[in-house]
């Protein structure tokens, strides 16, 4: 056996050209395969993780068709006033042109209530979130995000200073923390002059101070639910629904509920299902990296039919052929395995290098295994037929080829 490897090895060593063009499917194949699903595996723990900032014990509402009847935010109020809920928080967007000092651009600005904050779990930096006070005396305050602070004010404590909406000054009651995730945020693409990064600027104001920003929101047409835990969600969405159903004369399409733990799970799905379809792709690079190894070792056998004679004549048994063959093939497939890997090591830490601030990327150690094991397989397969094809030719006719 040993000796047979070492014949094997060297068989492989002895045209090193050839031996490597043979193993760039192989090594194609394998880094394609790793990279992909590791980049898919980083971007959906990236966009799973900022979901699970947000939590997942909260209902998303949308309202469709009011019947003419629009919910205003009082009566808001007192149909969310349930045991069953733990918080409740309308929400309304709108576009102004924030600017404070010399400093002037568009921003997004949110409508809501205090409640909102805490279903979204979204922290604070310094100051303080919005009260319930604020709500009904339609005070002209707002909570800025981190990065709005900076851009407006050039620092994180910007507590005390006004900042002008669209002509009408508020001040900043708080400023919430870095890593603050709310999923009604839009990105807001800007071009600093020392850097590339994009600045999400957002602001939060009392809801009903909003109605006076911006003409167009005069009702409620989405909310945000949170009940206790995870355990009485499902509680929580029934009761959320035997409301609305009550409310809206029975129209099941009137509204739409979206549970957050649903979405997480879904988006688990598509990450998976997405992995799968990368993966596939790429293995089909080393299913054609098989059948060039397959391709030259029927080369090699041709080429060294006259040796394979000299070893029948000497008495090596068809099955020592055939092995020898084999770990040929096995062996120009594992080495180009560990190149692929090898290859796929260095493009993840060339792409985690310039994707460090969006996701993190790092290899996926199950797709490895997987990726030795199918090569494994591969290199196998692909040479049985050659090897087969070598144990059995006949010493007499093996000597009498000429080439």
């Amino acid at each position: 056996m040993l000796q047979t490897g070492k014949m094997a090895w060297s068989a492989v060593c002895a045209n090193k050209l050839r031996t490597f063009l043979t193993m760039l499917g192989i090594i194609i194949g394998v880094a394609a395969l790793i990279t992909l699903v590791s980049i898919a595996d980083g971007a959906g723990n990236s966009v799973s993780s900022q979901i699970s900032q947000m939590g997942s014990n909260y209902l998303s509402v949308r309202i469709l068709d009011n019947k003419e009847n629009p919910l205003k935010l009082s009566e808001f109020c007192e149909l969310m006033n349930e045991e069953a809920f733990f918080a409740a928080a309308p929400v309304a967007r709108t576009s102004a042109t924030g600017k404070s000092g010399y400093t002037s651009s568009s921003m997004n600005v949110y409508g809501t209530s205090g409640a909102y904050f805490s279903i979204m779990n979204m922290e604070l930096y310094a100051g303080r979130l919005l009260k319930k006070t604020d709500l009904e005396n339609r005070s002209h305050v707002i909570v800025i995000s981190y990065d709005t602070a900076v851009e407006y004010f050039g620092r994180g404590d910007a507590v005390g200073e006004s900042l002008s909406l669209d002509g009408k000054s508020f001040q900043v009651a708080g400023v919430l923390a870095e890593d603050a995730v709310s999923p009604n945020s839009a990105m807001m693409i800007r071009s600093s002059d020392d850097s590339s990064e994009t600045v999400e600027l957002e602001g939060y104001i009392p809801y009903s101070s909003l109605s006076r920003l911006a003409d167009n929101v005069l009702e409620i047409n989405q909310f945000y639910v949170s009940s206790e835990d995870e355990s009485s969600m499902e509680q929580a969405e029934r009761r959320l629904e035997e409301i609305l159903l009550q409310r809206f004369d029975n129209d099941e399409d009137a509204f739409s509920v979206q549970n957050q733990s649903e979405v997480m799970e879904a988006m688990a799905e598509v990450d998976h299902t997405m992995s799968l379809m990368l993966g596939g792709i790429a293995a089909i690079s080393l299913l054609v990296g098989g059948i060039g190894i397959m391709n030259i070792m029927l080369v090699s056998v041709t080429e060294r039919t006259r040796e394979i004679g000299i070893r029948k004549a000497i008495g090596a048994s068809q099955g020592k052929i055939m092995l020898q063959f084999l770990l040929e093939a096995l062996i120009v497939s594992l080495a180009g395995c560990l190149a692929g890997i090898g290859c796929s090591w260095c493009a993840l830490k060339m792409i985690a290098k310039v994707m460090e601030s969006a996701m993190n990327i790092t290899m996926n150690g199950s797709v490895v295994l997987l990726s030795v094991l199918f090569s494994g397989i591969i290199g196998v397969v692909f040479g049985i037929y050659p090897a087969n094809k070598a144990a059995k030719k006949k010493p007499i006719d093996a000597l009498r080829y000429s080439g």
